[in-house]
This record gives structure tokens, sequence and C-alpha cells, in this order.
């Protein structure tokens, strides 16, 4: 999470607050993103090794560097705003999952790193979120997708840990051609689907949250990335006009881009 956060405003508990990118090449990372999604850069008040990418001006996710001894995959990782950290991180280890790190605590709240029982990576994050990002508007993420083994199992375990229908939340997923979709305020910002098998050894095919950022032109982001060392993992077609497309960057992480 960026150290320094806005009041919160929209977020609610459970809702996805923030996105972040670990790269064992934070420079290349600028570049790539940058020459891809259009994205400019800021510093943060966490050191030189870590930034927040910016579109139009305005906050899309933060991007940290892996220190070279960590044998961790550089991955993209949705944050998910609870209101009691070491609570959601007991109800995590309660049901068969993982909490890698934390909860750690930072200058406005606190996080934690977990693997859900399938291994799909998220956080967790307890504190002030900022007002000017919120799913599915503006320039953060279009909507986060987790594709698992078993989207109902899945769901089952997101539910509780995250408190989605708990009373007062205005989160509660409903089930749409097999997949659980989470929204708030009437749009999608979450939706789990099955169809993932925990043993491929294709990383794509695995259990994992993809994060869907929007650009103006699918092909030319396509395009920069293949240039700029990145791959195409995999794109859908809607007519003759291509809808989305999972990229691969240099590092390795996985992201899919879908049309403004």
């Amino acid at each position: 999470m960026e150290q320094v956060q806005r009041a919160r405003s929209e977020t609610v508990a459970g809702a996805p607050c923030w996105v972040t990118l670990l790269s064992r090449d934070l420079a290349g990372a600028q570049r790539f993103y940058a020459d891809v999604l259009g994205w400019t850069y800021r510093d943060t008040s966490l050191g030189d090794g870590f930034c927040v990418a910016l579109a139009g001006g305005s906050p899309v996710a933060g991007i940290g560097g892996l220190a070279s001894s960590l044998q961790v995959a550089a991955a993209w990782t949705p944050y998910f705003a609870v209101t009691d950290v070491d609570a959601a991180a007991a109800r995590i280890r309660e049901r068969g999952a993982t909490v890698a790190v934390g909860p750690l605590a930072f200058h406005t709240g606190r996080a934690a790193l977990a693997g859900d029982p399938d291994g799909a990576a998220f956080g967790i994050w307890e504190g002030a979120v900022r007002s000017d990002w919120t799913v599915g508007r503006g320039s953060a993420p279009a909507w986060l997708e987790l594709r698992t083994r078993d989207a109902a199992a899945a769901t089952g375990f997101y539910e509780p840990v995250l408190g989605w229908s708990e009373g007062g939340s205005a989160l509660s997923p409903v089930y749409e051609d097999g997949d659980a979709v989470l929204r708030q305020d009437g749009r999608m910002v979450a939706r789990i689907g099955g169809g993932a098998v925990p043993a491929s050894p294709a990383p794509e095919a695995r259990p994992r949250w993809r994060v869907y950022f929007r650009v103006p032109d699918v092909a030319r982001s396509v395009a920069a990335a293949v240039a700029g060392g990145g791959s195409l993992v995999a794109s859908a077609s809607e007519g003759a006009q291509e809808r989305d497309a999972t990229l691969r960057d240099p590092d390795g992480a996985l992201f899919t881009v879908t049309p403004a």
C-alpha cells in the first residue's frame, strides 16, 4: 500500500482499495508500463524502491522493487479494505489459507499479504484509503477477476474473510453465468470464476487475481508490450475487433488490457 493516503470516502469494507506490482527491475517496469499503458510516475514516502503510477495525473497503482534475495515471482496484487486486519488475518488462517507477510504497520494503517486456499495472492488493508481511487471509475483499474479452481468455494472463502454480505455491508456477491460478481454502487468491481488449474505449468492458467486496465487502443498496447520485451498471453475477440488481451511484462507479471 502507498503510505501517503487520502481520507476514506466511497471505499467500504471488503471492497478493492489498491493494486500493486512488485518487480525485480523497477526502472524497467516503469519504462514498460509507460509505453504500454501511458503511465507517468511520482515518488512516495516509502523510499526510492517505490512509486505511484499515474494516468492523466491521477493514481492508478503502486509499483515496488523486489529485493534480489527474495524468491518471489513478480505479480500484480489487489488489496481489499477491512475494518480489522488482525481479525481478517485470523479468518484467513482459520480457513486453511496463508498469511505470508504481516500484518505490518504503516503511517496510515496496517497491511498483510496473503494467499487463498488455492494459492491466489491478495492483500488486506486496515486504515485510510484514497478518496480519488475506486475500481471501475476514473484512473483506477476497470475491474478485478479471480480465476480459480472452484468459484463457489473461493467465494465461500472471501465472503467471511472480507466481510461481504455482513450486516451493513454494501457488497454482496451474486451469481451470473456461473461466476460470482461483486458490485459496488451498481458497477462490477470484482468477479470470481472457475476453470483455473492449480497444478498447471502455465502461470496464466493457475488460480490468480487478474487486474484489468482500460486502454484507448488494445492493439496498440499489445504491440507496445511485445516491442518492450513482454508478450501476448491470450486475447479475446468480439466480431472483428479485439476486446481484451492478457499480457506478460518482461519480469513475468500478468495483467489484462480492455477497451476504455
